[in-house]
């Protein structure tokens, strides 16, 4: 039995995944508390960890009918570790489909943090077709392992993936902002919360393009998560390739595309994001 499918049979008991329990507080309201190791290097929690946490969310309301398509996230504010409050508002569900909001705030406050407009869907069976094909990549176990930097390992997105960089990383400054990498889950099996946190966990296309002196954050996030929950169960725990680049930036916004991939070439996911971004002040000489 899936943590979702338990949700819905018992709405109103506490539900966990990948440390992400769930306290019901009423109708579309509920409570959770967002360790420190999902800060990230500026304080505030990793944007992977709002995806993953308005997955798991829907997964638990017990009026959110399917598994989760899509997801649009703005990142209005910085939201801190600790208790946090999540609302959640049914646009519209129907038999196959259907749209969900959730918001996340710190707990005891009406500032929204994160705002989310989330497709659901019961998954039919359909004839498959692909255009797009898998980048070649050599095999993830020729690859070194990445070294475990002052407890790096245990912070930020580092504490649930190991990457394996092929190409692209760390960033420099150059006219490609291309980067390939083998990633998997620390965190046990893949699943939807999972893949859809893992969709920024790469570094921002800005430094790139004008180095790691760069301040920058997430505006918003789009993921499609094309694979089926039985199709990235597949997966296990093993290694998925990531493909991410940017293609412009200006007026202090930037955008990225990824794109991740089952080690037999299926395609599981998609994003889209746009950051914005400023050059990291300089102190002024004396």
């Amino acid at each position: 039995m899936t943590p979702g499918r338990a949700a819905r049979q018992s709405p109103m008991s506490e539900t966990a995944t990948h440390e992400m329990t769930l306290t019901p507080a009423g109708p579309g309201r509920w409570k959770t508390v967002a360790g420190q190791a999902w800060s990230n290097p500026g304080g505030g929690l990793w944007g992977g960890y709002a995806i993953g946490l308005a997955i798991r969310t829907l997964q638990a309301e017990p009026e959110a009918a399917g598994e989760a398509l899509s997801l649009t996230l703005t990142y209005a504010a910085g939201l801190p570790a600790g208790p946090l409050d999540i609302r959640t508002r049914r646009i519209r569900q129907g038999g196959s489909i259907g749209v969900w909001e959730v918001e996340l705030l710190p707990a005891g406050s009406d500032a929204v943090g994160v705002h989310a407009i989330v497709t659901v869907a019961r998954r039919p069976k359909t004839p498959d077709f692909a255009f797009a094909r898998m980048p070649k990549a050599p095999e993830p176990e020729t690859l070194p392992p990445p070294p475990d930097a002052a407890g790096y390992s245990q912070h930020y997105g580092a504490a649930a993936f190991e990457r394996r960089t092929l190409e692209g990383f760390p960033p420099t400054p150059g006219e490609d902002s291309r980067s390939l990498a083998w990633v998997r889950s620390r965190r046990g099996r893949w699943d939807k919360v999972l893949l859809g946190m893992v969709t920024d966990c790469s570094a921002p296309r800005v430094f790139y393009a004008l180095g790691m002196g760069v301040m920058t954050t997430t505006l918003s996030l789009t993921v499609y998560l094309h694979a089926t929950a039985e199709e990235i169960a597949a997966v296990g725990d093993d290694f998925i390739l990531i493909e991410c680049e940017g293609r412009t930036g200006g007026g202090g916004a930037s955008d990225e595309r990824s794109s991740y991939w089952r080690r037999d070439g299926k395609l599981l996911a998609t994003s889209e994001q746009l950051a914005w971004y400023r050059e990291a002040a300089r102190d002024a000489p004396e």
